[in-house]
């Protein structure tokens, strides 16, 4: 069975370091927001080409606590509304939920499964005062036209990029610093993956860094001192140690991917798949690589029975959840589409390349 994503040959590599890091760890005797933390996130705030980092306890924390700091920094206000494409993964939606704003959400190009500008200006409202940007799949939405039509309307643009660790743009700008700040998850199966929950922040708004590091201890700038109301969601210090160790290889392992997905798209000659739009640029760093197919329980039964795991990101479109109820009025045929027909396929650094050639000669006999 070539199996979708094989996380334990991802880590594999890095057993022994990590066995290493943990005695050290223990040694220590220093658990929470330690030096670990405090290097990663120097580390990565210089990969993402950022002034800052903080690390938090996960994708859907990162994203919350930059809407509650800008309402506290007066920026946003309670009852706001976020643009937010309706296609993404929940979590998204409902880091807008949680901080008391209100989502608005809107379809996206079916071709990159993201915003672009069009789609935007029909949506804008005097009540709506940010747009949250989601990096699909590891894509790159199109932030140079959407920056322009936030400055023109003087709104916030968050960059959800769980999904696009060292996504870079034409003009070498990465995932993560093109935005006003931006949320990361380190999910084990990201891109860049912690060994539980992990997820950071990243902005150079220096106010904002200030007070996120406050709102995930408690409100706390010092020990036994809270000077707002905050929460609990600092990133781990033995996680932070595992990012540390696995952030020098993250380039050479998205490369893998870009290269996993290049010959899919060579390869795959069928015309029952519809194939993903890859500008063949560094603005994609295959988180997934997705593709549609009509009838996909018999896309994905067929694959199973050749030994071919997929899954599906996602079956059930925010809107048609239960948590969403109030949302299932609108009228969203392409990303009803999109959940209906997509179907991931096996994509990660540690596929051989004889599985590659094998999942291709089998979808084409499909």
């Amino acid at each position: 069975m070539i199996k979708f994503l094989d996380l334990q040959a991802i880590n594999d590599k890095y057993k022994t370091a990590f066995k290493n890091r943990f005695d050290h760890f223990l040694s220590k005797g220093h658990y929470i927001l330690g030096s670990e933390v405090s290097t990663f996130e120097t580390n990565y705030a210089t990969y993402c080409n950022t002034q800052h980092c903080i690390g938090v306890a996960n994708g859907l924390d990162a994203l919350t606590l930059i809407f509650k700091a800008y309402i506290q920094l007066g920026k946003l206000s309670t009852g706001d509304s976020v643009l937010v494409p309706a296609n993404t993964y929940i979590a998204s939606i409902l880091s807008i939920i949680n901080a008391g704003l209100k989502p608005v959400l809107i379809e996206p190009y079916i071709e990159t499964y993201n915003l672009t500008s069009k789609q935007i200006k029909e949506a804008l409202t005097s009540d709506i005062k940010a747009i949250l940007v989601v990096h699909l799949y590891g894509q790159l939405a199109p932030m140079k036209e959407l920056q322009t039509i936030a400055k023109h309307h003087n709104l916030l643009v968050i960059e959800d990029a769980a999904q696009a660790h060292g996504a870079v743009d034409a003009k070498g700008q990465k995932a993560g610093s093109i935005g006003n700040a931006a949320a990361f998850s380190f999910y084990p199966s990201k891109n860049l993956g912690a060994l539980g929950d992990a997820g950071a922040i990243t902005t150079n708004d220096t106010q904002l860094a200030e007070l996120i590091k406050k709102l995930r201890n408690y409100g706390s700038p010092k020990k036994y001192v809270n000077s707002v109301v905050g929460y609990n969601s600092r990133l781990d210090e033995l996680q932070a140690a595992f990012l540390n160790l696995k952030l020098p290889h993250l380039d050479e392992d998205n490369a893998k991917r870009r290269f996993v997905a290049r010959q899919y798209l060579k390869g795959i000659q069928n015309t029952k798949i519809k194939l993903p739009y890859y500008s063949d640029t560094k603005d994609h760093v295959f988180h997934l690589f997705v593709v549609l197919v009509e009838d996909r329980n018999d896309f994905m039964t067929y694959l199973k029975d050749n030994a071919i795991e997929t899954l599906i990101h996602y079956p059930i479109p925010p809107h048609q959840q239960e948590a969403l109820k109030s949302y299932r009025h609108l009228n969203l045929p392409i990303t009803e589409t999109i959940h209906q027909q997509l179907v991931s396929i096996p994509m990660s650094p540690v596929l051989e390349v004889d599985e590659v050639f094998k999942i291709i000669n089998i979808i084409n006999a499909y």
